[in-house]
């Protein structure tokens, strides 16, 4: 199995370095299966359930939005279709059940202008794993991950690209001066290894980007791995980034005589010219760079096919502990300042690339810039803290997003990747399965495709809400409760929505606590969403009625989606 590191993006540090990660296995099914002390859901035979429209009025409205209204209505029950609810599992035994304040969320027809398109979420991996035959069709584990988080995005990139990864067309013997490790060797990748990994594309209906070597100053061979790219991807190839996180050659050791934003924007030139000549279809992105000097240089920059602007971040960077609310740690991860921080940071980045009229992505991004473990690592953290800032992103206006992983061991592998591989350390066995954070992707990359929605939320303590309408016309509600699900009571929630829904229905991941590990599950088991038809119904769902009342577990990514 082929080597990887880490690279780091963030905005406040310049000096990115190196870390690792792993994950847990997943299987369909079409039905909710009782998971203890998780998730079980109850078949209810036959009940009914009783609508009044005279539904409460939602209360103040920012103005942000126009909620819809829910006047009440002197007309007499409407009694719904028998349903099956799905029935969450309180919080642990012994808690001390800390009153979280009751959330109010109120769902306008007013669109946001962004989207939520398939295809959001994806994984970052090393430009070397092209070598890594795990990475094939004939890998039923990996083509079971890569459906779970439906048509997903590969991109290759990685620290690896600049320093160990050389491409060769004709069979060329691997040059003495591409050294590695045992568990980061050099990598020589050819045709026949982007043929193998078209076999996994089309298996699991994936696209891909591609980074090229721009360490090692050669245009001509990054052109040529460009054609034949385009040859063997066809429209599965979304981009090709010309090297990665060029701002921190210097730092990384990748140009030890000096390395300037100027020089880069000279090659950057030669390299697209290059690659123009011999597949001038090829959308440029660029720069991958993690410092925000180098964003608009790189739109200002006359090169041809210059669709994408990339940036990349880790918001928890200080891992020598100089920023405090910088550093990997569970109280940082779960906080309204992470939220907010990534937020920014993001929108920097899309302010420059709207400007210019190019679609901004994200394509290599971690919670820590830190090696090794930390505080946050393989946490059913990670996975709350995944779908929020997905769905935050996409609501911005950032198109994809890559979070970095590995195929390595997911024993002694790097400890925030979303996925790894069973066996010993370090190529492993692999058969791949997926972490809590690859749960976290799954939730976000099994929703519906759909426009974003303006809402008004109050109270609900740490908890995020989005809404979406959907191409069929229903309206699907996502709230990340990241309230602690080892001391806090279910929240009350009051949602009213832009219309009276015929059906409510929902999905939920779940965890007992922040740092569980290998305790994540979506509907009780380690698997994608139930699917979408196979839903049970919000407990207390009321028919017809534009405003519902349930409660929320701790600790948990719900998914509800309302029919009209």
């Amino acid at each position: 199995m082929a080597p990887i590191d880490h690279s780091r993006g963030y905005s406040a540090a310049p000096d990115p370095s190196d870390d690792d990660g792993a994950p847990k296995g997943n299987k369909k099914r079409s039905r909710l299966i009782a998971a203890a002390g998780i998730v079980a859901v109850v078949a209810a035979a036959a009940v009914a359930i009783p609508l009044t429209f005279g539904a409460p009025a939602p209360g103040p409205q920012s103005a942000v939005s126009s909620p819809a209204a829910t006047a009440a209505s002197s007309e007499p029950a409407e009694m719904g279709p028998a349903v099956t609810y799905y029935e969450q599992a309180g919080p642990p035994a012994g808690s001390p059940l800390e009153k979280v304040e009751p959330l109010k969320v109120d769902v306008s027809k007013d669109l946001v202008g962004t989207s939520l398109n398939k295809g959001l979420t994806g994984i970052s991996l090393e430009a070397t794993d092209l070598a890594d035959p795990d990475l094939s069709s004939d890998n039923a584990s990996m083509v079971k991950l890569l459906k779970e988080i439906d048509q997903p995005v590969l991109r290759f990139g990685g620290n690896a690209v600049d320093r160990r990864f050389f491409w060769t067309s004709s069979n060329e013997a691997l040059p003495s001066n591409y050294r590695g490790d045992k568990a980061h060797p050099a990598e020589a990748v050819g045709p026949a290894e982007l043929t193998r990994v078209k076999t996994l594309l089309d298996a699991t209906d994936a696209r891909v980007s591609l980074t090229v070597d721009l360490g090692h100053y050669d245009p001509n061979r990054a052109a040529d791995m460009v054609k034949h790219a385009s040859e063997i991807f066809g429209d599965r190839l979304l981009s090709i980034t010309i090297g990665n996180e060029p701002n921190g050659f210097v730092f990384n050791d990748v140009k030890t005589d000096g390395y300037s934003l100027d020089q880069y924007i000279r090659e950057l030139k030669d390299y697209a010219k290059a690659i123009y000549a011999v597949a001038p279809n090829v959308p440029i992105s660029g720069p991958g760079a993690y410092d925000q000097k180098w964003w608009q240089p790189f739109v200002d920059a006359d090169i041809p096919q210059k669709k994408i602007l990339t940036f990349h971040n880790y918001p928890l960077y200080s891992c020598d502990g100089s920023d405090p609310k910088g550093s990997p740690t569970m109280s940082n991860l779960m906080s309204r300042l992470m939220h907010d921080r990534a937020a920014d940071y993001q929108q920097a980045a899309l302010k420059v690339g709207q400007a210019a009229g190019l679609e901004t992505w994200l394509p290599e991004t971690g919670i820590a810039a830190c090696p090794g473990s930390n505080e946050t690592s393989r946490t059913h953290a990670s996975a709350l803290w995944t779908a929020d800032y997905a769905l935050n992103a996409a609501q911005l206006g950032i198109t994809r997003i890559g979070f970095h992983s590995s195929m390595l061991s997911c024993k002694g592998g790097p400890p925030m990747s979303a996925i790894c591989s069973a066996g010993a350390y370090p190529l492993g066995n692999g058969q791949m399965s997926g972490r809590a954070n690859f749960f976290g992707i799954s939730m976000v990359a099994e929703l519906e495709a759909g426009k974003f929605m303006k809402l008004d939320s109050s109270g609900g303590g740490l908890a995020y809400s989005y809404a979406l309408q959907n191409a069929d016309g229903s309206t699907s509600v996502v709230i990340v409760n990241e309230n602690d699900p080892e001391k806090a009571a279910q929240t009350d929630v009051t949602l009213n929505l832009p219309g009276r829904p015929l059906t409510g229905t929902m999905t939920q991941l779940t965890g007992p606590s922040y740092g569980a590990e290998d305790s994540t599950v979506i509907d009780g088991v380690t698997s994608e969403p139930t699917p979408l038809a196979d839903r049970a119904t919000v407990p207390g769902f009321q028919y017809k009625s534009g405003t519902q009342n349930f409660k929320l577990t701790a600790g948990t990514v719900t998914v509800l989606n309302f029919k009209y």
